[in-house]
């Protein structure tokens, strides 16, 4: 790759650099044939672990049952950018539409809560995954950034953030925390905790099968059936898996699915990380608390500083394929490795030096209105829960305990919540699909780069892109 500094040892692809430190796991038996479960999980992730894990925890008679493609923790759940945040993804007004203010801000305030539940499951678990709760940081490198950071703000103030939960950073604490070149503003959340998300999915895996969970990989799922007179089914090339309720928990594979080829969109994110830095640098850097990075663009990127001392930098690069197609081996190209790299340079010029060791790509799922959504119908027996919009890794937690909620047939203040039995429509068929989503990242990083230009309004082709986005 011309012009990036590289490791000798670069990879590109094959699965994630988180995985290259810890090792593949070892793959787990195939399905042996057509069986019969009570509750059967489609996808192994993080949304299908978590929701096995409070299924059998509450109810340990239960047979549950998880089928995956690859090895459990192969997706986004092995691949993310280690962001166990209290964000989530989707319009507020658009939950508030459907269950009212209230309930929105109790979601908030949930996801607050979750992403301290998954720490806590992690120890009392032994699950040791690199976790360290230094919050999140979030810079404005121009002015249109600036304004848009502060309104917000302001905004967020209304959906249940208090002062405790997300403030701007005084100019002293923003330098001392970490040195982001062209930071004009920076605010601060102490919700948000850096994961080595592989080490999370293989030691809740590990887990939830000693709980007694059923885990098959190399299992393709190629259709999920209701009830017809009989039980909820996963059809597999395997046999067929019959249960009182199937959970869909493929997200960004959804598309694989019969008969789901547009219910969510398959976005692309992309990383790198680099080689250890050296004190040296880290001495112009700060970041010794641990932060996870965020900022205003359009485009955005999201950073953490690992455990080891590297500089683990993502964006969206090429974020869709043509019909709705994944690759499994997570390459990324070139020019999108050269785009983060010069981001990484621009925010961290004293990182000038530093190769790159690692880069892939995951995918994650996107729905036609960006709001994340969790169901379960009693009458066929079929749930799901995803389209987390890149913001899976505490949400996914949030939704295992709904669903295991909603299988029980309990009433709880996580069933009311404003996401559950959220339906939208489909995204359009293509060329429609793949020129629409082409079109809304060209303007946003034209917008950016408008911006950048000494903008000190937002853009309006990013305005333009937002409409046709549907965001």
């Amino acid at each position: 790759m011309e012009g990036i500094p590289l490791t000798g040892d670069f990879v590109n692809g094959d699965v994630s650099f988180w995985y290259r430190r810890i090792g593949l796991p070892d793959r787990r038996a195939a399905l042996p044939g057509p069986c019969s479960y009570d509750v059967v999980i489609v996808g192994g992730g993080y949304t299908g672990l978590w929701t096995a894990y409070y299924l059998k925890k509450a109810r340990p008679d239960l047979r549950i049952v998880i089928l995956e493609r690859e090895f459990a923790g192969f997706g986004a759940s092995g691949r993310n950018g280690g962001w166990l945040s209290a964000e989530f993804a989707g319009s507020r007004a658009r939950y508030a539409a459907a269950r009212g203010r209230e309930a929105v801000i109790s979601m908030q305030h949930a996801m607050f809560r979750s992403v301290d539940e998954v720490i806590r499951v992690t120890r009392e678990e032994g699950v040791e995954a690199d976790v360290h709760k230094g919050g999140l940081i979030h810079v404005a490198t121009n002015p249109a950034q600036r304004r848009r950071m502060r309104a917000e703000l302001a905004s967020l103030r209304t959906w249940g953030y208090g002062e405790e939960d997300l403030r701007v950073m005084s100019r002293d604490e923003q330098r001392e925390r970490l040195q982001v070149a062209g930071t004009l503003e920076a605010t601060y959340t102490p919700h948000c905790a850096r994961v080595q998300p592989a080490k999370l999915a293989v030691g809740l895996a590990s887990v939830v099968a000693a709980l007694g969970v059923d885990i098959f990989e190399n299992t393709t799922v190629t259709e999920i059936r209701p009830r017809q007179g009989g039980e909820a089914a996963a059809v597999t090339s395997r046999g067929v898996v019959s249960g009182e309720y199937v959970i869909r928990a493929t997200e960004g594979f959804t598309a694989s699915l019969a008969g789901q080829h547009r219910q969510w969109l398959p976005m692309n994110s992309s990383m790198i990380v680099t080689e250890p830095l050296p004190a040296e640098v880290w001495k112009h850097i700060g970041w010794s608390g641990g932060e996870l990075l965020g900022d205003e663009a359009h485009a955005y990127i999201y950073a953490q500083r690992t455990a080891d001392d590297r500089i683990a930098i993502g964006g969206r690069g090429v974020p869709y394929r043509y019909g709705s197609r994944t690759d499994r081996r997570g390459a990324t190209q070139q020019r999108t490795v050269a785009l983060l790299w010069r981001m990484l340079v621009k925010l961290f010029p004293a990182a000038a030096d530093a190769r790159v060791q690692h880069s892939w790509c995951g995918v994650l799922g996107v729905p036609r209105d960006w709001c994340s959504t969790v169901h379960l119908d009693h009458v066929t027996g079929l749930g799901w829960a995803g389209g987390y919009v890149g913001s899976g890794v505490s949400t996914t937690n949030l939704a295992g305990r709904t669903l295991r909620d909603l299988v029980l047939r309990r009433d709880t203040d996580l069933t009311a919540l404003p996401w559950v039995g959220r339906q939208v429509r489909q995204w359009e068929p293509e060329p429609l699909r793949w020129a629409g989503v082409r079109l809304i990242y060209t303007l946003f990083r034209a917008a950016d780069r408008r911006e950048n230009d000494r903008g000190t309004t937002t853009s309006a082709y990013a305005r333009l892109a937002g409409l046709i986005s549907g965001r």
